[in-house]
């Protein structure tokens, strides 16, 4: 093995898409990246710049990767995103044909856990869209397999995605075991980490989450995945949060999603959420005809809670199962 295609580092991006809406799933998402040099070394965009663009490409010869608020914008904004979206997917064996299949490679279980579409979900979720909604399909292949030639030649290899993608009675329940909302997403992103990082590994690690809200202390949640392990406190402010465990700096700052791992992490974590809501209101709307759709955000998440109201009895929907707390 050459020294280019060594391991020298890890980079781990987490990000999350829907923690404001009182509708549809909230989801969570990491991306795992082997890097040639020290991860903190590694600049992604130049490394990658033939085929990734973090501002909207002129042409289509590379994707966007950037916070998914910036590439989920404009006149094709689904398109763009679902394009960067599954050209990333694909480049890591991820080929799903409908939601199904993506929720299913993006929340790996064992067959004892593997979820139940046909029971365990709520009646909007059950019914699977097809993808790629709007994005052309050879183009996906055409672009996982440069980014994958890309990968190659610089040495960096983009591993995997994980997430959690949790609906609204998940969230309810929670909810209630927690009290607290930060406390859920924290909870959550930290057993997420735990499933796709070694904290005694000797490899050199970086982890880079997006801040939420006003906190600024992580060591009580770091403490709760990483056993006996000693952590030290960097730095801890509003701008960023820094700690070390063995090989392993995290980090938690503003603008997290400037960092390719967490931009990445982020567009997966869009890109469902978008998918899951278009199949909400796929289904509300054959119940109520007339309605409009909603991305489940707090204002125009209660104008459609109120429109369905008439029809909620007879279809024996519970409010929990609904209706995200806060």
């Amino acid at each position: 093995m050459s020294a280019r295609s060594m391991e020298s580092g890890r980079f781990i991006g987490l990000d999350e898409a829907g923690y404001g809406p009182n509708l549809g799933p909230l989801v969570i998402a990491t991306s795992v990246w082997t890097t040639p040099n020290p991860p903190e070394e590694c600049d992604f965009y130049t490394c990658l710049e033939e085929v990734i663009d973090l501002n909207a490409p002129a042409d289509s010869s590379r994707i966007q990767v950037a916070d998914s608020k910036q590439v989920n914008v404009g006149r094709d904004a689904f398109r763009n995103l679902e394009r960067s979206a599954l050209s990333l997917l694909r480049s890591t064996g991820i080929q799903p044909t409908t939601i199904h299949e993506l929720w299913q490679a993006l929340c790996p279980r064992n067959e004892d856990e593997a979820i139940d579409f046909d029971s365990s979900l709520a009646e909007w979720d059950r019914d699977p869209i097809t993808i790629p909604v709007e994005a052309d399909d050879d183009d996906i292949a055409e672009m996982a397999d440069r980014l994958s030639n890309c990968f190659a030649e610089q040495g960096i290899v983009c591993q995997k995605f994980v997430a959690q993608i949790v609906p609204a009675a998940r969230f309810n329940r929670l909810l209630d075991e927690h009290g607290s909302k930060g406390v859920v997403l924290s909870t959550l992103g930290f057993q997420l980490l735990q499933s796709v990082w070694e904290s005694d590994s000797i490899t050199p690690t970086v982890i880079v989450g997006d801040k939420h809200g006003g906190r600024n202390r992580y060591d009580e949640f770091i403490a709760g995945i990483v056993g006996d392990a000693m952590i030290f406190r960097i730095e801890e402010g509003r701008p960023m949060s820094r700690y070390r465990v063995g090989s392993t700096e995290l980090r938690f700052q503003v603008q997290g999603e400037r960092h390719l791992p967490v931009a990445a992490a982020s567009i997966v974590a869009k890109y469902f959420r978008e998918l899951a809501m278009m199949q909400f209101n796929e289904y509300w709307k054959r119940h109520v005809p007339e309605i409009r759709p909603t991305k489940g955000y707090p204002m125009d998440a209660r104008r459609f809670l109120k429109d369905i109201q008439p029809v909620l009895a007879g279809l024996n929907v519970n409010l929990d199962d609904l209706w995200r707390r806060r």
